[in-house]
């Protein structure tokens, strides 16, 4: 018999190794489908228990990882914010400004001007 805390460290392994998946293909378009083939379930259950486990669904953690990744190329220094958003997903400069500015509270050019400090402190938060 499985307890519930054995079933609960599976979830927690499965969910890490979508994670990491995650981070690996983060380029790339991250299916539903693919994502709980990952974590050896079928889109419902997986759904539940990816939300259960990280607190926010698949969607609301793939666009903050992508968020969060599009602020550190704008501290390194990415010069176009168009690129950096259509690298993060986004079809247009205002789509990604709207979601980066919903996600941190400020705009990706106010973002820029930050200091290292102020800006890795943001990015941890997101």
């Amino acid at each position: 018999m499985v307890t519930d805390q054995q079933r609960s460290q599976d979830y927690c392994e499965c969910i890490t190794a979508v994670k990491q998946y995650i981070r690996e293909h983060i380029d790339e378009p991250l299916k539903r489908e693919v994502l709980a083939a990952v974590a050896g379930f079928s889109v419902a259950p997986f759904h539940c228990i990816f939300t259960a486990q990280i607190g926010e669904n698949i969607a609301d953690y793939v666009r903050r990882v992508r968020l969060e990744r599009a602020g550190r190329k704008l501290r390194m220094g990415a010069v176009d914010i168009t690129e950096v958003a259509l690298a993060a997903g986004y079809q247009t400069h205002a789509a990604f400004g709207k979601a980066f500015k919903q996600q941190f509270g400020l705009s990706p050019g106010t973002f820029r001007q930050l200091d290292c400090r102020a800006a890795t402190q943001l990015l941890r938060k997101g």
